[in-house]
C-alpha cells in the first residue's frame, strides 16, 4: 500500500512538471494538470478504481504524446506495466489528426482493460470541457463533431465500466446544449 501511494505521487509529480508550460484551450487557459487530474478523479471517484496501474497511467497518459517524453522513460521511472498501458492509449503525432482520429476507432476494441478504462475516462473528461469549459473560437459544429467521434472510441470500450459508461452516455445526451 505504501509503495502504491508513492508510485502514485511520483506519477503525479512526474507529469506536473512535464505539462508545467501546458494550458487547456479553454478561455481561461487553465494549467493542463487539471486534465489528467479530472481523469484521475473519474476513475478514482465516479469509477471506484483503485487499480494503481490504471491511476498511475491516467496521469501519465499524455505525457509521451504531448511533451518530450519517451516510452523509455516512462518505463525506467513507472515499470514496463504503466508505461504499455501509456503507450497503448497515446496518439502517433506524426500522423495527420484525421488519420489519428481514424485509429482511436480502430484500436479501441483492441486496448487492454487497463487502457479501456484511461480511455473512457479521458474522453469523460475532453466530453464535459467541451460541454461546460469549451475550447476557445470552437463552433457548435466543431463541437458536434468532437462529441460523435468521441462516442465512436467509446463504442469500441464499452463493456469495461458499465458505470462510467453511463455517466459518458449522459454526457453525450447534453449534446442538444451546444451553441
Amino acid at each position: 500500500m505504501k509503495q502504491n501511494i508513492r508510485l502514485f505521487a511520483q506519477a503525479l509529480a512526474f507529469a506536473a512538471d512535464k505539462h508545467r508550460k501546458q494550458r487547456r484551450k479553454d478561455l481561461d487557459g487553465s494549467p493542463y494538470i487539471n486534465h489528467p487530474l479530472t481523469v484521475i478523479k473519474v476513475l478514482a471517484v465516479e469509477g471506484g478504481v483503485a487499480d494503481i496501474a490504471v491511476l498511475c497511467a491516467a496521469a501519465l497518459h499524455d505525457t509521451v504524446e504531448d511533451t518530450k517524453t519517451t516510452p523509455e522513460e516512462l518505463a525506467a521511472a513507472f515499470g514496463p506495466k504503466i508505461a504499455a498501458v501509456v503507450m497503448e492509449v497515446t496518439d502517433d503525432k506524426s500522423l495527420r489528426k484525421k488519420v489519428r482520429k481514424a485509429r482511436q476507432i480502430e484500436h479501441a476494441p483492441h486496448l487492454s482493460a487497463p487502457a479501456k478504462l484511461v480511455k473512457l475516462a479521458d474522453k469523460i473528461s475532453n466530453l464535459r470541457d467541451i460541454l461546460d469549459a469549451p475550447p476557445a473560437h470552437w463552433s457548435a459544429r466543431r463541437k458536434r463533431a468532437y462529441l460523435d467521434w468521441a462516442a465512436e472510441v467509446v463504442a469500441g470500450v464499452r463493456g469495461i465500466h458499465p458505470g462510467l459508461e453511463a455517466v459518458f452516455d449522459a454526457l453525450l445526451a447534453r449534446r442538444g446544449e451546444l451553441a
